[in-house]
């Protein structure tokens, strides 16, 4: 979503360069440990993991192809390990916040699903909770049985992906070597704007807008390549790119209007 420059200092570029991590046919050994090793990583948040805390009996099974990496990632999200780490610190809808990161690799996009798994889990339970993304047909579009799930919405022109989608799993991430606890905030962080169902601002892990995580002085211009749909009342259905120049204190108020309208912003680069 973001210019290569931009990614870096989102922190955002290892998830645009990587690719999924699968399990491939004919595996090997060290695959699995590649496998294990990535689904600790998205499914606890980036937390770092304490030898015994490892799950190693799930870790057993995977290995003798026993269960499928989706069943790997259900055995880490049941566990006592997850429940300890993000629900019991946590309000109920900033442990949904993180489900939805940790699961299906983004953000809730508005306030209708938050809705639905707080109900969920207020009359169901915490498997049901977990169990109703690893088995929803998003989970199985995506990432199927042998994929490990990624956080999807920094990656470029995904099939549908919708544009707010990027802004929400920013506001969540804060960095890539930050990692969902050490964040400290129980509270959910994207109640306000899925209430108005607005955008959410831009933001990088250590400052308040694009405009600050480049590093921009008043003096600066931005180039934003912008993909525009096409009018609802038009009869031409086709997009279109343009590139815009904005200066700096322009910038975040620019983003804000562009994302309202539904357009997409592809790159922002300094000029």
């Amino acid at each position: 979503m973001a210019g290569l420059q931009a990614a870096g200092r989102l922190g955002i570029k290892p998830f645009e360069e990587a690719e999924p991590v699968e399990l491939r046919p004919h595996w090997t050994q060290d695959d699995v440990r590649s496998v294990i090793s990535a689904a600790y990583r998205q499914v606890l948040g980036n937390e770092h993991l304490m030898k015994s805390e490892r799950l190693l009996g799930a870790e057993s099974l995977l290995m003798q192809g026993s269960i499928s990496v989706r069943d790997f990632v259900r055995a880490i999200a049941v566990s006592d390990l997850y429940r300890q780490k993000f629900l019991y610190p946590n309000f109920h809808m900033r442990f949904i916040e993180l489900n939805y990161k940790h699961l299906l690799g983004r953000a809730p996009y508005e306030q209708a699903e938050i809705s639905y798994h707080l109900d969920l889990f207020l009359s169901k339970g915490y498997e049901a909770e977990i169990d109703s993304y690893l088995s929803s047909v998003e989970y199985q579009n995506n990432f199927g049985d042998n994929v490990v799930p990624y956080n999807r919405d920094f990656q470029v022109d995904r099939p549908g992906q919708r544009a707010i989608g990027f802004s929400r799993l920013l506001h969540l991430h804060r960095g890539y070597a930050n990692s969902d606890r050490a964040q400290g905030q129980k509270q959910p962080r994207l109640t306000w704007e899925m209430s108005k169902n607005s955008a959410t601002p831009v933001t990088s892990g250590i400052s308040s807008s694009i405009s600050g995580s480049l590093g921009g002085s008043r003096g600066d211009v931005y180039r934003l390549r912008v993909i525009r749909s096409a009018s609802p009342n038009s009869a031409v259905v086709r997009q279109s790119t343009t590139e815009l120049l904005v200066p700096y204190d322009q910038l975040t108020t620019k983003l804000k209007q562009l994302s309202r309208s539904g357009s997409k912003v592809v790159s922002v680069t300094s000029v």
